[in-house]
């Protein structure tokens, strides 16, 4: 029922029950009641129903009383609400006694019914209902899990001058437990306060201890901060289960501080909180204070029992202060007949979490030697340390000892199973299963979900897919998470369209995928070059209602900007705001890498203040990152600068690190300082890589420090790395330029050699270097390879061979390269244009130098000073005096240019 159809309800044949002068007969019937907030009054005998009541003269009265009550019943139940109904409880009593209205009232189911009933009763009686019947409604209601109408019922309550009874006030609070409404519940504690009404002791305990289950400390302090208030007697127990829930919300400052109220209150700690203070405030990492309490209750004449020095020697395993626990341990063993099982599980875990084995085997059989039979934990225990450290024959080796001392459970052969998957040892995970079937055990959706999850990242996903297919779904129901390791199996392996159509099967069988499913699917869609079906899904996302994550939306921007939709990716990190999440560190690294990609490493800066300013703490990503995109936009100080303060915080410059500051200082020419940085990376055992000897060799290479290049290649070399042609080409550029022409040649044979192949850039080198010095045969024969291998030559290559071809005289070859190259939609720039002009000059072709002229002109390129002469002394040779006149004005006009700039 929602709270309009309360309202109407509550104002029934016209009575409205607020602060109004309407409400005379309820203020009446309070004052007469004179009663207490929680129940009826001693002065009106008639408010209590007396059904119970042992007067023998009453019974004939109570037998009419349960005939009208179950006649009323059936009228109320023969229909809908309407005249028809009203008219018929008028012939069966007119005027509705007290007792029959309750009686009526803890029969009824229906809520609505009730209501009209009750307002109809008043109507007809001419006088507000009693506490009783008040009471009656509201465990109807309370029973109905109805929660709705309560606040307006509880203030008419509050209006007549009573409240629901204690019995009735932990009725509705424990409903709404039941009903796992607890937010109901509390709101109905402080709407009893709201209208003066004093909620019952076991109300608050109750609501109290089911908070605590769901951990929510703030709600739960609340109401013990009221129970203070309205005076209750807390005890030690409330202290407990509420320092319990904050020290395991490591909200240590508040669990403190209870403890200090408690003293306040002057109540001594038991052993029991004690016990919780140790555990909690332990696995919360505050280990010295759980050793003072643990100290403390001894001062205080408590003797530390089995829990007590357990819990302790967990949280020092936990805390690798394995030392400590031993001494603990012998302690509590020391004279002692009886040995305590879940200690020595404890302590055999902690000595299997760091690796001690032996020790841990020791302490089994010396269980044994004191009578106790180890149980199955303590060989689980032992097992699930096996399986993280690998060890599976050993694991199966004590899976066998075991059988003589304990029965493996359920947990046994799901470790088990684990330890063989994660080796990749499908077939004897199949025969523990087999063999677990056979001792009564059945695999559940945990085996399930192991076997299938290992097998996909173990990359056997048909295995995977089978075991899914074969799974009784009556018996073992597969879970979000089997189908969510299914579906992220088969993307990962390049089968988007199988792991799409499982993700509809979990849609047809009911469950609602989470973000990890989509995450997975918008990844793999991605990861296959199916952007378009990425955005689909996410678009899907949305349209089912699915909020994303933050692990989500930082995915999904990672795909967009490798996808090359850079503006789709800003637009993706203003939605993570929008979405009310803050951008995380990896947000920020994401958003800088993929802008330095595309070309925007000058917003570096920006955004990198903008993270300081939110308070992202950088990891080592973050500053490689923000590194890179400071030395690609120019700014290699703050780089630098940035290297030096991830020293500081405690981050050590990995080879991504070095490798960018170094390509950073190299471009700019600061060689000695790169080099130096170098030599600082190998001393502090950095595996540098080829990238960094690449960006050292381009860097001395271009300002002819040929020597420092040679040496850091042949270094390169002696660390076992092999050069890419990025590297070699570095080298021979730098061979190019100084007209160590000879010398790049044999370092192409050795490229070659080295089984390293060449590419078109490789080629454009040695070109343009034998063009150089002249060598436009050797030039043309590179050309040619060029050309065999694949490759197609571009603008730079066209222009330096045709150059070379032309100035060598060969100006047929070079004519034909040159209509090539335009046949194949390339653009010759001015220097191609006059490189052909001066040839065919040359040549005595003066005719055709000449077309070319005006072409050149009328694409808009500048005509040299030098073209322009040799053109002219062909078109004079050639008797073409009308072209040579405009050749002449044009040689006239640049000479104007040129002087009128220097001029300037």
């Amino acid at each position: 029922m929602n709270t309009e159809n309360c309202n109407q309800m509550f104002q029934f044949q016209g009575i409205i029950f607020h602060c109004s002068p309407n409400c005379c007969s309820i203020f009446a019937f309070g004052v007469k009641l004179s009663s207490s907030w929680n129940g009826p009054s001693d002065h009106d005998s008639t408010a209590v129903s007396s059904v119970d009541g042992g007067n023998a003269e009453r019974l004939p009265k109570l037998d009419g009383v349960r005939g009208g009550v179950s006649s009323v019943c059936q009228i109320l139940e023969s229909g809908p609400w309407g005249p028809s109904m009203e008219n018929a409880l008028c012939l069966c009593n007119e005027k509705p006694q007290t007792e029959l209205v309750i009686g009526v009232l803890k029969r009824l189911k229906d809520v609505n019914v009730a209501l009209k009933y009750f307002r109809w009763a008043e109507t007809k009686s001419n006088q507000a209902h009693c506490p009783e019947a008040y009471n009656s409604l509201l465990m109807l209601l309370g029973r109905s899990k109805n929660y709705n109408c309560l606040e307006q019922i509880l203030e008419e309550m509050s209006l007549a001058g009573f409240g629901p009874s204690p019995n009735t006030c932990i009725e509705l609070v424990a409903s709404c437990v039941k009903s796992q409404k607890l937010r109901e519940a509390f709101d109905l504690i402080q709407s009893m306060r709201k209208f003066k009404i004093r909620p019952a002791f076991s109300a608050y305990t109750t609501l109290i201890g089911a908070l605590s289950s769901v951990h929510e400390p703030d709600l739960m302090l609340t109401l013990f901060h009221q129970m203070q208030e309205l005076g209750y007697e807390v005890n030690v127990h409330l202290f407990t289960t509420l320092i319990r829930v904050f020290a395991k919300e490591g909200r240590v400052d508040a669990a403190l501080s209870l403890l200090d109220d408690l003293k306040s209150n002057s109540l001594n700690a038991d052993i029991v909180l004690y016990n919780v203070c140790i555990d909690c405030f332990g696995k919360a990492g505050k280990v010295d204070m759980a050793w003072k309490f643990f100290h403390e209750m001894k001062v205080h004449g408590l003797m530390p029992d089995d829990v007590t020095y357990t819990s302790m020697i967990g949280v020092l395993c936990k805390a690798n202060r394995l030392d400590e626990a031993v001494e603990l341990f012998e302690h509590m063993e020391l004279n002692r007949k009886v040995p305590c099982a879940y200690a020595y599980n404890t302590m055999i875990m902690g000595y299997g979490s760091a690796g001690k084995f032996q020790e841990a085997y020791d302490l089994l059989e010396r269980q044994k030697l004191k009578g106790s039979i180890p149980s199955v934990i303590a060989y689980n225990c032992i097992l699930t340390c096996l399986g993280k450290k690998g060890t599976v024959d050993e694991g199966l080796r004590i899976f066998e000892e075991m059988k003589r001392d304990a029965t493996p459970n359920l947990s046994t052969y799901n470790i088990l199973i684990d330890m063989l998957c994660k080796a990749g040892k499908l077939q004897s995970a199949l025969e523990i299963r087999d063999s677990m079937k056979e001792a009564g055990l059945f695999p559940n959706v945990l085996t399930m979900n192991i076997m299938i999850d290992r097998l996909c990242k173990a990359q056997k996903i048909d295995e995977a897919c089978s075991l899914f297919e074969g799974m009784d779904h009556k018996v073992c129901t597969p879970n979000a998470f089997t189908f969510c390791s299914l579906i992220d199996g088969l993307g990962r392996n390049g089968r988007v369209d199988d792991a799409y159509r499982l993700y509809e099967q979990m849609l047809d069988s009911g469950r609602v995928p989470d973000a990890i499913v989509y995450t997975s699917l918008i990844r793999n869609f991605f990861k296959c070059g199916r952007k378009d079906d990425g955005h689909k899904v996410y678009k899907e996302m949305v349209h089912m209602g699915v909020s994303p994550d933050l692990t989500l939306l930082n995915t999904y921007m990672v795909c967009v900007f490798k996808s090359g939709e850079t503006e789709k990716g800003r637009s993706l990190f203003k939605e993570i705001k929008a979405q009310g999440f803050t951008p995380d560190v990896r947000s920020y690294s994401i958003l800088i890498h993929g802008l330095i990609k595309a070309g925007f490493a000058r917003e570096t800066n920006e955004l990198f203040f903008s993270m300081k300013e939110k308070g992202c703490v950088l990891d080592t990503l973050a500053y490689n990152t923000v590194i890179d995109g400071f030395c690609k936009s120019g700014k290699v100080n703050k780089a630098y600068q940035l290297l030096e303060e991830m020293k500081v915080k405690g981050h050590p410059p990995t080879v991504v690190t070095y490798g960018s500051v170094i390509d950073g200082l190299a471009k700019i020419d600061r060689l000695d300082e790169a080099y130096m940085l170098f030599e600082e990376a190998k001393s502090k055992g950095v595996e540098l890589n080829v990238v960094v000897y690449s960006s050292l060799v381009d860097g001395f290479g271009k300002v002819g420090r040929i020597d420092e290049a040679y040496l850091i290649m042949e270094e390169l070399m002696q660390k076992g790395l092999t050069p890419n042609v990025y590297t070699w080409n570095c080298l021979l550029d730098a061979l190019v330029k100084a007209e160590e022409i000879n010398e790049a040649l044999v370092c192409f044979n050795s490229m070659k050699d080295l089984k390293c192949p060449p590419n078109v850039v490789t080629f454009s080198i040695l070109i343009n270097g034998l063009c150089r010095v002249r060598k436009f045969n050797k030039a043309f024969v590179f050309w040619q390879e060029m050309q065999k291998q694949g490759f197609k030559p571009d603008m730079i290559t066209y222009t330096t061979m045709i150059s070379g071809l032309a100035k060598a005289g060969n100006i047929l070859e070079a004519n034909g390269l040159f209509e090539r190259f335009k046949a194949n939609g390339g653009v010759p720039d001015a220097g191609c244009y006059n490189t052909m002009i001066e040839g065919l000059s040359i040549s005595n072709r003066a005719t055709e130098a000449y077309s070319l002229f005006e072409e050149t002109r009328l694409k808009g390129c500048n005509i040299y000073t030098k073209t322009c002469v040799v053109l002219l002394d062909a078109l004079h040779k050639a008797d073409c005096l009308e072209q040579a006149a405009i050749v002449g004005a044009v040689l006239r006009e640049t000479a104007k240019s040129q002087h009128a700039s220097r001029s300037l």
